[in-house]
């Protein structure tokens, strides 16, 4: 099937992505992620979508499943996963409101990655009025918690993909335009420190300092990076009142290897620094794990040159890469599903009050998508 020459309009997107960014979305607040769903799930239906809201477990946003309509709905085909959780409070859009200035659109989660959710959709709603059928059907899923690494719903991500022949994750666009064709694996951690409490103002010596102890293994912890496994810590909480010797505190740990075997490694390093010291008892929890996607996988290649073809013929290089930072693909590629990543938005402020989208890709990267829809087959 030739690539559809379909009527793409710069403003019009940049219209109907504003009330997606200026709905704000952090992953820890499950109403305004509740406010977010109800928003992605009004526009999926407009597009001719049958949507399904699913609740989400306690804690968490819901998610939304759009299923656009074909002969072959309930068959596997094309899944695209994204998230709709931003790293940024509510509050943020006052910092950082959406807002166009020499060729770029800001605000919160614009680059990561609602731009690129909004693409897509935006690709299958004008394939839908084209009257174009797709060789595949084309599934939606919009989730509310990849920026802690989807707890609540990796299994549903892993469902969906095990059910269709191709994974499509619009996150940003990488430099020069690359697509990712693997990422490596991430572990995330709970530390705790538990000390012994005393008042900081008439017996400070009679206390054992939590904070103090969680502080060192903080330095510890971040001094094992390495090339080939790194540690950053945040998320430090302890006590409120400061006229209290702190008997908790509490941080979270990322760890992040380009191969398992290394994060593995870096696992058993995490895991052994357990134990009492100083007086202090020191605990360590793994949480959350994305498993490694390795990169130039077989099935991922295939589906990487259709996707090179196809942007050879919109008049565009193609690179492809392996690189940090998870996302929905990690569970797919794990499970040798045929999965292409970064295939939204070029951008950049990533996770900052700059973040921002280079309005000159929408465009582009919307046909590419739309190409992918109506070239794949089974």
């Amino acid at each position: 099937m030739p690539l559809p020459d379909l009527p793409f309009d710069t403003d019009a997107m940049l219209a109907g992505l504003r009330p997606w960014i200026e709905c704000e979305s952090p992953t820890y607040d499950p109403a305004a992620l509740a406010r977010m769903m109800d928003l992605v799930a009004f526009d999926c239906a407009a597009a001719g979508a049958s949507v399904e809201i699913i609740p989400g477990k306690p804690g968490s946003g819901p998610s939304v499943r759009a299923r656009m309509p074909h002969p072959d709905q309930g068959k596997p085909g094309i899944i695209v996963s994204g998230h709709m959780d931003t790293v940024h409070p509510v509050g943020t859009l006052a910092k950082n409101p959406f807002r166009i200035t020499e060729g770029r659109a800001y605000g919160p989660g614009i680059q990561d990655m609602k731009s690129g959710n909004y693409i897509a959709l935006e690709a299958m709603r004008l394939i839908q009025r084209a009257g174009i059928v797709t060789p595949l059907p084309v599934t939606f899923l919009f989730t509310p918690d990849e920026e802690i690494g989807s707890p609540y719903t990796r299994g549903l991500i892993e469902a969906e993909a095990l059910a269709n022949r191709y994974f499509l994750c619009p996150e940003p666009a990488g430099q020069d335009n690359a697509v990712t064709t693997g990422r490596y694996a991430i572990a995330r951690f709970e530390i705790t420190a538990s000390g012994k409490p005393s008042h900081a103002g008439s017996d400070v010596k009679g206390g054992i300092s939590a904070v103090r102890e969680l502080a060192h293994r903080i330095i510890e912890i971040e001094a094992m990076t390495s090339d080939d496994c790194t540690f950053s810590v945040n998320d430090v909480t302890s006590g409120q009142w400061v006229n209290c010797v702190p008997s908790f505190a509490r941080a979270q740990v990322l760890s992040m290897a380009k191969v398992q075997a290394d994060l593995d490694q870096g696992v058993q390093r995490m895991l052994a620094l357990a134990g009492t010291r100083n007086g202090v008892q020191f605990t360590v929890e793994k949480t959350v794990v994305r498993p490694v996607w390795e990169n130039e996988q077989p099935e991922t290649m295939a589906l990487y040159q259709i996707a090179k073809d196809l942007s050879a013929e919109l008049g565009m290089d193609l690179p492809y890469q392996s690189q940090g930072g998870g996302s929905d693909a990690n569970f797919s590629g794990a499970l040798r599903v045929p999965s292409l990543c970064s295939l939204g938005v070029a951008g950049a402020g990533l996770h900052t009050l700059d973040e921002h989208i280079f309005i000159d890709n929408l465009i582009p990267r919307a046909r590419l998508l739309a190409g992918l829809f109506t070239t794949l087959t089974a």
